[in-house]
């Protein structure tokens, strides 16, 4: 029996290893569904493009981080995409949202 129990909470281990692993870093609630697409980046970060394709980047540590147009990151499976806006304000505003009690 207690072979069992191990053999599940293992399984159970390993799927929230695999769900937090494909998931892109941080990219709060708000940001997630206001984003047409969330993209992992090699930094650790997070790069959501909204409507229009407006880009807004989230660092490693889920803060709204402001960069230049024009700059080019790489995602994790090596692509890169250059930056075509700055919406620094819009993330940090839909990231501020999630962490409202």
């Amino acid at each position: 029996m207690k072979l069992r129990v191990t053999q599940v909470a293992a399984t159970a281990v390993v799927a929230a290893i695999a769900a937090v692993a494909t998931s892109p870093a941080h990219a709060g609630h708000a940001a997630r569904e206001a984003a047409k697409q969330v993209v992992a980046l090699a930094d650790g970060g997070t790069l959501c493009v909204c409507e229009r394709g407006l880009m807004a980047k989230e660092d490693r540590y889920g803060r709204a981080t402001s960069v230049k147009v024009g700059t080019v990151v790489e995602t994790m499976d090596g692509r890169k995409i250059t930056m075509t806006s700055n919406e620094v304000a819009r993330l940090s505003q839909l990231l501020d949202l999630d962490h409202r009690g």
